[in-house]
């Protein structure tokens, strides 16, 4: 236990209560707190009771100038988002709604070829966002970028490139890949090629948890990796290069769900059964995982999830004060559908 004393004995400062802490006595949501103390609508009268009775016990008060400060600020986070990926689509719906539940909107900027992260994020700042939300790959470590989160909150989701002082969000790509590897193993695969995910820093990690789970089940000197990217050009490039080598694995895990279509499309085209010759697992469970007509089974990123803890991370730093950078990981599942089965036997 940490003394309530310095090393000169004089007593530290008492830490100032938070909303955090009231949702915590309250068991609920950080969000709703602020609600009842906004006197929003929403809450039920007997929570709008337990949360004024556990701030009074607490000791939390809304801080009254900031308050004052809040009423001339733009109350807008930015998000930077890429149009390329279903998940981070998927994503920027999430954010909009758990920005609206505690009070904030969303402005929008998208990362397209025609113009740099640099002119999309200078575009945001540009429509006062009082913090930015970025997704998508990470082109890699950027000294603007760094500059930028000395102005404003940064939270970056699910993208690797360190930024100093920035908050990350992230799903835990490593146990995901371990997660696709593992279930495989168990329906008798031994032979799984990875599709890999190409220069993109994200798709490092998930290289890293398929060659540690290949290792961890003894399939090590069977590891093979195709170089790929987050597309399905990439996807149909790799089933190409393994339909010329003759003979197939019995299982491929690709670098997203995107990859995957590209490479059961050329699967199916040239007469292989999935999964009946060869399983195929995707990354994301994106809603194109979803499509009755791929039915992909797919490592599931929980879009909704990390939209919560993004927003959390952003009304931390505006409302809460935190200044040190943070944190947040969520634990991927598997989504088995269709294009997964037991390994091919012998005939």
């Amino acid at each position: 236990m940490t003394d309530s004393k310095s090393a000169t004995g004089a007593a530290e400062p008492r830490r100032r209560p938070t909303m955090g802490d009231v949702a915590e006595r309250v068991g609920v949501s950080r969000q709703l707190v602020s609600l009842v103390m906004r006197d929003q609508a929403g809450p039920s009268d007997e929570t709008r009771r337990r949360v004024r009775e556990a701030a009074d016990e607490l000791g939390y008060r809304p801080h009254t100038a900031a308050q004052l400060l809040r009423r001339t600020r733009s109350r807008q986070i930015g998000v930077l988002f890429n149009m390329d990926q279903p998940h981070n689509v998927e994503l920027v719906e999430g954010l909009y709604a758990c920005a609206q539940d505690v009070g904030y909107g969303i402005a929008l900027s998208a990362n397209v070829p025609s113009r740099g992260e640099r002119q999309a994020i200078e575009e945001l700042l540009g429509l006062r966002s009082e913090a930015l939300i970025l997704t998508g790959p990470s082109p890699g470590p950027s000294p603007d970028l760094s500059r930028v989160a000395e102005q404003v909150p940064v939270v970056q989701v699910s993208r690797s490139a360190t930024v100093p002082g920035a908050d990350l969000v992230r799903s835990s790509e490593a146990p995901g890949m371990s997660r696709a590897i593992g279930y495989l193993a168990e329906l008798g695969h031994r032979d799984i090629v990875h599709v890999d995910g190409g220069a993109a820093l994200e798709a490092e990690e998930r290289r890293r948890g398929y060659r540690d789970a290949m290792r961890r089940h003894g399939l090590a000197d069977r590891a093979r990796e195709l170089p790929g990217a987050f597309t399905e050009e990439s996807g149909a490039r790799a089933a190409r290069e393994l339909l010329a080598r003759g003979t197939l694995p019995t299982a491929v895990v690709t670098a997203n769900d995107r990859c995957a279509r590209g490479l059961l499309d050329v699967f199916v085209r040239a007469g292989v059964g999935v999964p009946q010759e060869v399983s195929v697992i995707g990354y994301d469970d994106s809603r194109l995982a979803h499509l009755s007509f791929l039915d992909l089974t797919s490592v599931r990123q929980d879009s909704a999830q990390l939209a919560e803890l993004a927003v959390q991370a952003v009304t931390e730093r505006l409302d809460d004060g935190r200044t040190g950078a943070k944190e947040f990981a969520i634990t991927p599942t598997l989504t088995v559908r269709g294009t997964s089965g037991p390994v091919r036997t012998a005939e």
